[in-house]
């Protein structure tokens, strides 16, 4: 099992068909099969070698499509870097990944000088836009131009395919470490399922850096599908061109889906060609559904949970499921390609209906956490990954997520973790005390709420916090909210009850 496989496939079975669409350029599966045994000849001739790791940190194109493919195929391993990270952030990942290569594109060539200061270890820095490339950085068309084509090293099987950087409760970004097989299993298994179309086209509007669109591609690529990319999202940019390219699957976060159905142009694009939407992320409102069905009727709704160590699915809700009146506020059953449980703290298995760990086991689970083994043994357990969700079972098998064991926030689909907020928050000289929860949000499922506890004489503002907090880690993570006490609710052991605060505020609002 290995990644570029379906590459080979879909050239032999359909070599003149559309593989990937981006603005104006449209390439067929045979161009863009030569275009990545091209690029990965390319990064060979600049030293890549095998397990070294190649990072990229770009808007969604067709050329990220083929960097991805392209690291594979050079016997390397993939490091797609969040873009809504601050400087300090991605620079902390790739030091940590030890990445000697970086494509960036456009929208990020203005961070290289910094980066590469703060990161020595990265060799070469590759440009890969469609403006002229800056002085002493490398053109990704003319290494793709005067390089000739590599054979495929099918790096394969348990080999690592990529590491994918996600939030932790230390603070900083975690790699997780998935290999071919784990991607290649998830992505079987939410085919076998149904949720995306047999040789259909997919919109990627998500940010391709996420491994939820990642799995997209590699689903979308084992069915023999076309890959349409938008870089940014922009409602009538995305009815536009689903009409335009009859795009027929699509990933989507809540967020996304409703400022589409909220829009006024949904109205003026030809949009039933739309099959399937996939979301994930958080559930979707009863409001939200009616709106949403009502907007893409021809759509079916399929809803996942998992993380980035599931590569990415655990569980999936199917579309006949969402019209249930119980059933539509789960994660839905199984993957077919997961086992699920909800334990105690022990491990043993807890009675339905009650509420628990969510572990997960399967050859989709990750091979570890890049450098930390402390923590890789502290999440796989007897094979078991310890998601750290809170939730329980019903007696059909549906799992309900009820809590977030570790305090992490889904604000537009994206992941915060409480922990990492509130360190930045606490190096303010006026804050004594704070905790960081995810309340109730209309337009972002959940924002992040900053709760604080002041040092005496001193005042603080919203936007005097954000400016602070926004100094230490990415603009999506900070506060959107803030409320000032005197005294924290606490627990006997001295720690403050989140709980309680989620409640207090939530009801406030």
């Amino acid at each position: 099992m290995y990644l570029t496989q379906a590459l080979h496939r879909n050239v032999q079975a359909q070599p003149d068909q559309i593989a990937t669409i981006c603005g104006d350029r449209t390439r067929t599966h045979n161009q863009t099969i030569n275009r990545i045994a091209r690029f990965a000849a390319a990064l060979g001739a600049l030293g890549v070698r095998p397990d070294d790791r190649v990072a990229i940190l770009a808007l969604n194109s067709d050329r990220y499509f083929e960097v991805l493919m392209a690291t594979a195929w050079a016997d390397a391993v993939m490091v797609p870097v969040n873009t809504r990270w601050s400087v300090a952030e991605i620079a902390f990942s790739l030091a940590d990944a030890e990445a000697g290569v970086l494509v960036v594109d456009d929208a990020f060539s203005g961070m290289v000088d910094d980066l590469r200061s703060a990161c020595p270890g990265v060799r070469s820095v590759i440009h890969a836009g469609d403006q002229a490339s800056p002085a002493g950085l490398e053109e990704y068309e003319d290494l793709i131009a005067r390089t000739e084509p590599v054979p495929d090293a099918h790096r394969r099987g348990d080999a690592l395919a990529g590491i994918f950087y996600t939030g932790g409760t230390t603070g900083t970004p975690k790699g997780v470490m998935l290999s071919h097989r784990n991607l290649l299993t998830s992505a079987l298994g939410s085919a076998a399922a149904g949720i995306w179309g047999v040789r259909g086209r997919m919109l990627h509007v998500a940010p391709m850096f996420h491994l939820a669109d990642l799995a997209s591609v590699v689903g979308c690529m084992l069915l023999g599908g076309s890959h349409v990319m938008l870089p940014t999202f922009d409602p009538e940019t995305v009815c536009r061109t689903i009409g335009e390219h009859q795009v027929t699957d699509a990933l989507l976060v809540p967020t996304m889906m409703q400022i589409l159905v909220d829009d006024p142009h949904v109205k003026d694009y030809p949009t039933d060609c739309l099959a399937n939407i996939m979301y994930g992320a958080s559930p979707i409102s009863e409001a939200l559904l009616a709106r949403t069905r009502a907007a893409f009727p021809s759509a079916a709704l399929n809803q996942a949970y998992g993380m980035t160590e599931l590569s990415p699915v655990a569980t999936l809700l199917r579309d006949e499921d969402h019209d249930h009146p119980v059933r539509r506020r789960s994660a839905g059953q199984a993957a077919p390609h997961a086992l699920v449980r909800v334990v105690d703290p022990d491990g043993a298995d807890l009675p339905t209906g009650s509420v628990g760990e969510i572990v997960c086991a399967g050859d989709h689970v990750m091979l570890g956490y890049w450098n930390r083994p402390e923590e890789t043994a502290a999440a796989l357990r007897d094979g078991w990954m310890h998601t750290g969700d809170g939730g329980y079972l019903d007696e059909d098998g549906y799992v309900y997520v009820v809590d977030r064991i570790k305090d992490m926030i889904i604000t537009g689909g994206e992941n915060v973790y409480s922990v990492e907020v509130e360190n930045a928050i606490a190096k303010h000289p006026a804050v004594a005390q704070c905790a960081v929860i995810g309340i109730p949000d209309d337009r972002w499922g959940e924002r992040v709420h900053a709760v604080v506890g002041l040092m005496p004489g001193q005042t603080l503002t919203l936007d005097e916090l954000a400016d602070h907090v926004r100094e230490h880690i990415a603009g999506y993570k900070v506060p959107r909210s803030m409320s000032v006490v005197e005294q924290f609710p606490m627990s006997g052991a001295g720690k403050i009850l989140k709980r309680e605060l989620r409640i207090q505020f939530a009801s406030a609002e």
